[in-house]
């Protein structure tokens, strides 16, 4: 599981969205932000143009981006054993020491979002948490040294 990246539904959904809005609208508005700015002149000092070649640049980056995240990533349909942390997996861990829970959801690196306690199956506590089921106790090595968990469910 470590290398293959995992989308949601959702989140695939979301992705060809934005793809065909940036190869539609946004390719459209560009061409003409650059054919105005052809008119102002003399394009090596045409800051307009400069900026406009940017974001062409920019918006087909993120176009071969999205192509290839959906060419290759896998739908994440939360299979595995029967209450083992998989990429898709909802999961509450309780630190050692600690009184407060904390509930994570493990999903592919395209939609980890730390603010909303997702985190990537390709990160270090996600890459810990796979295959762990309620129950189980585990170190993390995190940047502040290791930490002590207790897996007390999975969804």
């Amino acid at each position: 599981m470590g290398d293959v990246q995992y989308i949601s539904k959702e989140k695939k959904k979301e992705l060809e969205k934005e793809l065909e809005y940036l190869k539609t609208e946004k390719r459209m508005e560009i061409a003409e932000a650059l054919e105005t700015a052809r008119g102002f002149g003399d394009l090596s000092e045409n800051a307009e143009y400069h900026e406009a070649r940017k974001a062409q640049a920019e918006m087909e980056d993120r176009i071969r981006e999205i192509e290839v995240l959906l060419a290759t990533a896998k739908i994440s349909t939360k299979t595995g054993k029967k209450g083992e942390v998989v990429v898709g997996s909802v999961v509450e861990l309780l630190k050692k020491g600690d009184k407060s829970k904390i509930t994570y959801s493990i999903v592919g690196a395209a939609e980890a979002d730390i603010l909303e306690n997702k985190i990537s199956n390709m990160s270090p506590l996600g890459q810990a948490l796979l295959g762990k089921k309620k129950g189980d106790e585990f170190t993390f090595e995190s940047p502040a040294g290791k930490v002590d968990y207790k897996v007390l469910d999975v969804k």
